[in-house]
């Protein structure tokens, strides 16, 4: 079976199979012509990859049950451990807006030093919050997007109203015509393409391909 199907069977994109190849989690033996070829045993590691990433284990849990190294009981007890810590975290951020909006507090009145002091202190505690860096990075990504996207659609779009402008003053064979505007027209609808690939992979998030499944 080739890759296109494997997408297809098992819903997991060429580049995560990709990617689980080259972290060691998968292994298809080559045809003659140099394909890969995936057999009953792959398609059945990558629906426990899925299973699993799912259900958020990393990627270098998963590779030490596959080499026998931890078994799944393990591998999920310790995650479990982790999504209690989790939860915990979560339930601290909770508790805090929530007294900040029993308090009535506005912008103005904010106890700054007293929040980033108690901040400080679940922190030593455990609690992990959110990594805003990572957050702002997508944001800036997808600003870069839809900019590089919208200059290139309005100047494919600028010579197409040229184009058109032209013919009016002078008219030009209709097959000419249709094969002149074509080309910019394909370059919009290439670049609108792409424009939704790269969302969907940056709100998928890039820095961690095997976050997507």
């Amino acid at each position: 079976m080739q890759i296109k199907h494997v997408e297809e069977l098992v819903g997991i994109t060429r580049k995560n199979i990709r990617f689980y190849e080259d972290q060691g989690l998968l292994s298809p033996r080559r045809a003659e012509n140099g394909y890969r070829e995936y057999h009953e045993k792959e398609i059945k590691r990558l629906k426990q990859i899925k299973i699993l990433r799912k259900l958020s284990i990393p990627i270098e849990e998963i590779k030490r049950v596959f080499d026998g190294e931890r078994s799944l009981d393990m591998c999920l007890d310790c995650h479990l451990e982790e999504l209690e810590r989790q939860k915990k975290s979560l339930e601290q951020m909770q508790e805090l807006s929530r007294r900040l909006i029993d308090s009535h507090t506005t912008l103005n009145k904010l106890e700054e030093d007293e929040c980033l002091e108690e901040l400080e202190r679940l922190e030593k505690e455990g609690v992990r919050f959110m990594d805003i860096n990572n957050t702002d990075a997508h944001r800036k990504k997808t600003t870069g997007a839809l900019i590089g996207a919208a200059s290139m659609t309005a100047i494919m779009a600028v010579i197409i109203g040229f184009v058109l402008w032209g013919h009016l003053q002078e008219p030009l064979p209709i097959g000419l015509l249709i094969v002149i505007i074509a080309a910019p027209a394909a370059v919009i609808i290439g670049t609108i393409a792409a424009l939704v690939v790269r969302i969907k992979e940056i709100k998928g998030g890039e820095e961690d391909e095997a976050s997507k499944y």
